[in-house]
């Protein structure tokens, strides 16, 4: 039986998705002075003092040793190919496209439950897939904002198909750990993955303005830390599907809030394709009755 939220719970849902549509802002604000990959990690270097505070005061459980390859795999699939992949992407996709693009993460997890894990497909669901898809590739076509379609923007759906696969791992693992451990040590295992990246990040901190580095520090502790603890909280007050609707409420929240800081007009072929999108989700989430969908990419 679902509760009533409370204020503090409304309150904490708001902020969770103000969080999630400031960063496709952030990154493409970020991208101004930094590659791809030394964004991703800058961020991540940002948000794993920050959990390194949080797990401090909260005194998480030390990972054991033989769940060290599945904490390796959800920081690579979560944090370093979800990132790199995103950035990638978003240098020719508007931050409004790639928060929509994030939310066929869905659609992957179906796809991924079949081919791995053995679990039945019903034409429902094959359809929901195919008509999310469509409405994706709507989405990358109709973004005029770097001049029409760039294969490079199909980078956005590896991004979401890395969540997916996280998501897949985390669900089946999660009694292992509290949600806060894991969550703790997937940041901190994909930015030790990220290191690659290390040599020449100092020089383009040192380059970047004040305004670039102020939005990857925000970057770092909002959508990559602050976010996920609110988020916690929201998931233990009420029930799971009704929290993911709030989900729904980031692409238009970061179509707007793009508008307002980047100047991004969205075109209507981005609409319709947002709309087919999240119609596809919200219909594989009624066929799913029950099953929780995957929350949005720190």
């Amino acid at each position: 039986m679902w509760r009533t939220p409370s204020s503090k719970t409304a309150l904490a849902s708001g902020f969770v998705i103000l969080c999630w549509a400031y960063s496709p802002i952030g990154i493409r604000i970020g991208l101004q002075s930094y590659e791809p990959g030394h964004l991703a990690l800058l961020r991540f270097l940002i948000a794993s003092v920050f959990m390194g505070l949080v797990a401090g005061v909260q005194r998480i459980a030390l990972p054991r040793i033989r769940d060290l390859p599945l904490l390796v795999a959800l920081g690579f699939f979560a944090v370093a190919l979800h990132h790199v992949a995103l950035n990638h992407g978003q240098r020719s996709v508007s931050a409004g496209a790639a928060s929509v693009l994030a939310q066929s993460t869905p659609l992957f997890s179906a796809l991924i439950a079949r081919c791995f894990l053995n679990e039945k497909i019903t034409l429902w669901r094959w359809g929901c897939v195919a008509l999310g898809l469509a409405g994706a590739v709507t989405v990358i076509a109709g973004d005029r904002v770097f001049g029409g379609f760039q294969a490079r923007g199909l980078l956005v759906l590896l991004a979401a198909f890395a969540w997916s696969v996280y998501f897949v791992l985390q669900k089946r693992h999660a009694g292992r750990y509290s949600a806060l451990t894991m969550v703790c040590y997937t940041v901190w295992s994909g930015t030790a993955l990220l290191c690659i990246y290390l040599p020449g990040l100092a020089g383009e901190v040192a380059r970047a303005p004040m305004r670039v580095n102020a939005a990857v520090l925000l970057l770092g502790v909002l959508p990559s830390a602050l976010a996920y603890l609110a988020w916690a909280y929201v998931l233990s007050r009420i029930d799971v599907s009704r929290a993911s609707m709030a989900l729904y409420l980031v692409p238009p929240t970061a179509m707007l809030m793009a508008s307002m800081v980047l100047g991004e007009k969205t075109s209507p072929m981005v609409l319709l394709g947002a709309a087919i999108v999240i119609a596809s989700v919200v219909a594989l989430n009624f066929e799913r009755r029950g099953e929780p969908l995957p929350s949005r990419r720190p």
